[in-house]
């Protein structure tokens, strides 16, 4: 086994491969290491650019079509080989050096991630570095996860974290989300960045609006993943109560000889009691689903870093969980 295999994804990016690759094969020299290229539906000639500049260390993934970067940075960590996993990006704004020092520390200090902080981001002010900020700010509050760049696909991962990341959709911007959910020990440091020299940026202002949806959705499974009556439940009892509410009162109008029937409130505590009702089934049937995605599956609803045996380390073990 490898001891490091470095995942870059790259989609026409062919006047970058030649010194990306170079750049990682010093860098990277006194490290036994692969390089996995997931080319991601390139239309130009980055695919022939990587097999004319690949090596033995090389290996080349080609999609059939452009699935996206979360989808390509997978099928990258499924067929990389190394003890530890780093991601990086194709197009040279990140800097290959800053992996030997990232995955010292990561040794030395026993972490699980190590993510790159992007410390003088050589991007645009208003379209990139402005509304990046403001959602790392978002994703910061919502989720808990307090790491101060998000958007820095620069990182390292244990092997047995890396493989359950479970990248679906676009959730790459919300890896140390992903990793903490496994129970993941991260810190962050502060790497360098490049100002994008070939080729054309694949990110543009609408991602911002792509991150907002999925950082619901990392809320969620933060939060109520293993416990969704958590979330439906109170909601739905408070919606029944006062509904129920509502419709007690209106019955005693009704009693004391009050017409109630064009009364704008009847049909809110219609709504209310019903759309209790509706919540709390849906935290059933949510359960239910949880129950059933562990036990099919054979997951655990818990995670295992390491077991020892008096002060011996006999093993260890990654039983994902969400």
């Amino acid at each position: 086994m490898k001891e490091l295999s470095v995942v870059i994804t790259v989609m026409n990016e062919e006047e970058n491969i030649k010194p990306l690759l170079e750049t990682v094969r010093s860098a990277l020299s006194a490290i036994d290491y692969e390089i996995i290229l997931v080319d991601d539906g390139s239309t130009d000639k980055t695919k022939q650019q990587i097999l004319e500049h690949a090596d033995e260390r090389t290996v080349l993934v080609e999609l059939r079509k452009n699935y996206g970067q979360s989808t390509a940075m997978t099928a990258g960590i499924d067929h990389s080989h190394g003890r530890y996993v780093a991601l990086l990006d194709g197009d040279l704004q990140n800097d290959p050096t800053d992996i030997p020092a990232m995955l010292e520390l990561l040794k030395k200090e026993d972490w699980d991630v190590v993510a790159g902080n992007r410390k003088n981001r050589k991007d645009g002010f208003i379209l990139r570095k402005i509304p990046s900020k403001i959602a790392n700010a978002l994703i910061r509050k919502m989720t808990g996860v307090y790491i101060k760049d998000y958007g820095c696909t620069l990182k390292i991962f244990r092997r047995e974290i890396a493989e359950e990341l479970g990248l679906y959709g676009e959730l790459h911007r919300f890896i140390p989300v992903l990793a903490k959910l496994q129970g993941a020990k991260i810190t962050q440091v502060d790497v360098k960045h490049h100002p994008r020299i070939h080729g054309k940026s694949k990110y543009g202002l609408n991602r911002t609006f792509k991150v907002m949806s999925d950082l619901v959705l990392m809320v969620f499974m933060r939060k109520y993943m293993q416990k969704p009556m958590h979330l439906f439940g109170p909601i739905g009892f408070v919606s029944f109560g006062i509904g129920v509410a509502i419709n007690i009162y209106l019955l005693i109008l009704k009693i004391m000889g009050n017409d109630i029937g064009g009364k704008p409130l009847l049909i809110l505590g219609l709504i209310l009691l019903l759309g209790g009702i509706q919540f709390i089934t849906i935290g059933i049937v949510a359960d239910i689903n949880v129950r059933t995605y562990f036990e099919s599956q054979n997951k655990k609803t818990y995670t295992v870093r390491r077991i020892y045996q008096a002060k011996r380390e006999i093993s260890q073990h990654s039983d994902a969980a969400l």
